[in-house]
C-alpha cells in the first residue's frame, strides 16, 4: 500500500445529511477505512421510520468506494446501536431496552441471544460493524453519561454480559466493539462536552473498570474502543484515546485486536486537540482506528505530513493499517455475505426476543411480588407524551382501563424522582432512590414491549423475575423478588 493508502486505511470518517455522492468521492479519493452512519445519515419515510431498501442502498453505494482502489478486503461501514438510548436506526429494525436490561436478567444465554438478533437485522442492511456493546461498569447515579448503556455496576457480571453480548453479534456476522477503556461508567463528567478525570490507581482499575475489558480480550474480541479519560495514573491531563500509557496499559491485557478511538470530534479532544493534531497523537500513541475525525481531509493531510516529517514512525502506520485490514479480512472470511441465503434476518424479527428481555429483566424494589399490584383500572402521569401513550396501549392490551385507579408516575430519562402509588422507572434506576411512591419498579426499557411486561406485572399476569444490577439508595444491588 502506497502511504495514502495507509493513511486512509486507518482514518472512519462521518458526514453530514445524505450527501451520499460527495462521501462516497471523498472515501475513494483519500483511501478511507469506510464511513460510521449516523442518524441524520439514515433515509427515512414519510412517518419517520427507517427506509430499509435505501439505507442498504447507502451502505452498498459506501462499500463500492471502499473497493475503488483495489483493495482485496471490505471496507467497514459501522453504526451506534447499543439499544436503549443510544440506537440510530429505530423502526421497522427492532427496538430494544437498555443494555442494563441484560444485568437486571442476568441470563448471559440470553444476553448472547439478544447480540445475534440486534446484529442480524443490521446484516441485510449492509452493516458489518457496531460500535456495542457498552461493557463499562457503572458507579450509579454520579455517573453522567453510562447510566442504563451499563450493563451492572458490578464488574464481573458485566464483563459477562457484555462478553455474551459480543459473541451473540459475531454469531450474526457482525464486529462488536467493547467500549469505553479504560472505563467511562465511574467518571463523574460527560466527555462528549469535556475532558472526564479518572482519579483510581492502577489496582483499583485492574480491580474494577477493567475487568470487562480483561474479559473480552480472553474471549479473541476483535475491537475495543478507548475513551477520552484522563488517567493521572496513566498520563495525567491526556485523553486515553489519544496517551501511549493507556494504549500500553491496554496491550498490556493481552489484547491484539484493532484499538479504535471513540469519535474524535467529541469536546473532550477537539476543544484541546484541534485540526488534524488529534488523528496523528491518537495513532503515534497506539490507537489504529481513527473514527470520526472532524476533518477528515485535515486529519489524513496532518498524518502524511508527519510521516514525512518523521514525527509518526512508518511503523507505527504500518501496525496500524495491517490490523484494520487484517480484521476486515478475517471478518470476509468467516461471515457470509449479505443477501446469501441464512445471512441476517429482517426488520423487526427480534421483537419477541426484545419482549423477552424486557420481561425477564422488570424488577420490585418495593411492593408485592404476587398477585395484582393495581384493581382493573389505573392513571397515568410522568414520563413523555409517547411513554404515556404506549403505557395506554399496553395497558389495554392487559385488560386493564386508564383514567381512574392508583397513580403510576413513570420516570424517563434523567428524570426527577416523581410520587404516586407507583413510580416507574424507564431508564436507569436510581431515580427511584427518592421517590416516594410505596411501590417501586424499575423497567429498563421504553419499547412497547417494555411497556407490556409492565401492564402485565401490574395486572398479575406476570411475574416481575429481574434483580437490581446496581445499588439503588437504600435498595441494594440484588435487591428484587424471589
Amino acid at each position: 500500500m502506497t502511504p495514502e493508502e495507509k493513511a486512509g486505511q486507518v482514518l472512519l470518517p462521518f458526514y453530514k445529511g445524505t450527501q451520499v455522492e460527495a462521501h462516497a468521492a471523498l472515501i475513494q479519493r483519500l483511501h478511507l477505512a469506510g464511513s460510521i452512519i449516523m442518524g441524520d445519515n439514515v433515509p427515512r419515510g414519510p412517518q419517520g421510520e427507517v427506509d430499509v431498501a435505501a439505507m442498504a442502498m447507502v451502505n452498498q453505494r459506501l462499500q463500492q468506494a471502499t473497493s475503488a482502489d483495489g483493495r482485496g478486503w471490505p471496507g467497514i461501514i459501522g453504526v451506534d446501536q447499543e439499544g436503549g438510548a443510544v440506537a440510530r436506526l429505530g423502526a421497522p429494525l427492532t427496538e430494544w431496552p437498555t443494555p442494563m436490561s441484560y444485568g437486571a436478567a442476568n441470563n448471559p444465554a440470553l444476553t448472547r441471544e439478544a447480540g445475534k438478533g440486534l446484529a442480524a437485522e443490521l446484516v441485510p442492511l449492509g452493516f458489518d460493524l457496531d460500535f456495542a456493546p457498552d461493557t463499562d461498569v457503572t458507579i450509579g447515579p454520579g455517573d453522567p453519561t453510562i447510566g442504563a448503556r451499563s450493563m451492572s455496576a458490578d464488574p464481573a457480571m458485566a464483563a459477562a454480559h457484555g462478553v455474551a453480548f459480543s459473541q451473540g453479534m459475531l454469531d450474526s456476522g457482525v464486529l462488536p466493539t467493547v467500549k469505553h477503556f479504560p472505563g467511562h461508567g465511574s467518571v463523574t463528567t460527560d466527555s462528549h462536552l469535556s475532558l472526564p478525570v479518572q482519579p483510581a490507581g492502577i489496582d483499583q482499575l485492574r480491580g474494577r473498570d477493567w475487568k470487562p475489558f480483561q474479559a473480552a480480550v480472553d474471549a479473541g474480541l476483535p475491537i475495543v474502543m478507548t475513551g477520552h479519560i484522563a488517567v493521572p495514573a496513566l498520563e495525567p491531563g491526556v485523553p486515553a484515546s489519544l496517551s501511549a500509557p493507556s494504549y500500553a496499559a491496554l496491550r498490556g491485557l493481552g489484547f491484539k485486536g484493532v484499538a479504535v478511538t471513540d469519535a474524535l470530534n467529541m469536546g473532550a479532544v477537539d476543544n484541546q486537540y484541534p485540526a488534524g493534531t488529534a488523528a496523528v497523537k491518537a495513532l503515534a500513541a497506539g490507537a489504529d482506528l481513527l473514527l470520526m475525525p472532524a476533518d477528515v481531509e485535515q486529519a489524513h493531510a496532518a498524518i502524511l505530513q508527519a510521516l514525512a516529517a518523521g514525527t509518526l514512525p512508518a511503523s507505527r502506520l504500518d501496525e496500524a493499517a495491517q490490523r484494520v485490514a487484517t480484521m476486515m479480512i478475517w471478518r470476509a472470511r468467516t461471515t457470509p455475505p449479505a443477501g446469501t441465503a441464512g445471512a441476517g434476518a429482517p426488520a423487526g424479527s427480534g421483537a419477541a426476543l426484545s419482549a423477552k428481555v424486557s420481561a425477564s429483566a422488570i424488577t420490585v424494589l418495593a411492593g408485592p411480588c404476587s398477585g395484582p399490584m393495581v384493581p382493573g383500572s389505573v392513571r397515568v402521569a410522568g414520563g413523555d407524551p409517547g411513554d404515556r401513550e404506549r403505557f395506554v396501549a399496553a395497558a389495554a392490551r392487559a385488560g386493564l382501563g386508564v383514567g381512574s385507579g392508583p397513580l403510576v408516575n413513570l420516570i424517563g430519562f434523567a428524570g426527577k424522582p416523581a410520587g404516586g402509588d407507583i413510580a416507574v422507572a424507564l431508564d436507569a434506576p436510581w431515580p427511584l432512590q427518592g421517590s416516594s411512591a410505596p411501590v417501586k419498579l424499575a423497567l429498563y426499557g421504553r419499547t412497547d414491549t417494555a411497556f407490556d411486561a409492565l401492564a402485565a406485572v401490574l395486572a398479575g399476569k406476570a411475574p416481575a423475575p429481574g434483580t437490581l444490577p446496581a445499588a439503588v439508595g437504600p435498595f441494594p444491588a440484588g435487591t428484587g423478588c424471589p
